[in-house]
């Protein structure tokens, strides 16, 4: 049986003498889109951070079948790539400056081919390339951080609530965006508040709570479970 991309066995984090993250275990399959849903606190950040290298935690963290590098920077350097919440970006450079940024540990040579591509990809970036990141609306912002994020050149991207504070329509093309990522062999680990739309996206998906995993399986069968629907999802829809 092939290993996932990525696997967390046990995995707790605490902070001080709480414990916020208890024993959560998921799989990642290549070229697979995995998405954990739940409330806000549910743990959820705590987790992308912790699986990032981002704050310490206990249990297994395996990538490709085996350990996962110790630091943050081995795991970047191994694939796996952080987009976080806030998006932290450089507001006050350029776009395509943020992009470089993003492809550091790589060649000139690379970064610019790759910074090329990242352009083909979000069309809209490349109309912007010399304006000023914080002058952005919230959708390019999103896609920003997308874009340099995919300038590492990463095998795991970890997207951390990529639909929050945008329009209905921008969500739509940010997850479509995501879904297409999938397509060209970029394993993500998606979580979202908007379980709706992680769902339909997702292969497999992960209900949290209060640090746990209460449900697991395909999304599709947890996206038509009406207790779940009637919970997270906003209700059955007609």
């Amino acid at each position: 049986m092939t290993a996932p991309l990525l696997e967390l066995r046990d995995l707790r984090v605490s902070y001080g003498k709480a414990e916020v993250v208890h024993g959560i275990s998921l799989r990642v399959e290549a070229g697979s889109i995995a998405t954990v849903i739940g409330a806000n606190g549910a743990g959820k950040t705590t987790l992308l951070n912790a699986t990032m290298g981002v704050i310490p935690s206990t249990g297994g963290i395996f990538f490709d079948g085996k350990p996962a590098p110790r630091s943050l920077e081995g795991r970047v350097q191994a694939g796996i790539c952080l987009v976080p919440e806030r998006r932290e970006l450089f507001a006050t450079m350029s776009v395509e400056d943020n992009l470089n940024l993003g492809g550091f540990l790589r060649t000139a040579e690379q970064r610019r081919h790759t910074v090329e591509e990242v352009y083909a990809r979000f069309p809209r970036l490349a109309e912007r390339r010399r304006q000023i990141a914080g002058t952005l609306s919230g959708g390019e912002r999103q896609m920003l951080a997308l874009g340099r994020a995919l300038m590492s050149r990463p095998r795991l991207l970890l997207l951390d609530e990529p639909s929050l504070g945008l329009a209905p329509k921008i969500v739509a093309e940010i997850l479509g965006i995501v879904a297409e990522l999938r397509a060209s062999g970029v394993s993500i680990l998606l979580v979202e508040q908007n379980a709706r739309a992680a769902l339909e996206i997702a292969d497999t998906a992960y209900l949290v709570e209060l640090g746990e995993v209460r449900r697991s399986g395909p999304a599709a069968e947890l996206a038509a479970d009406p207790t779940l629907a009637e919970s997270y999802l906003g209700g059955v829809e007609a």
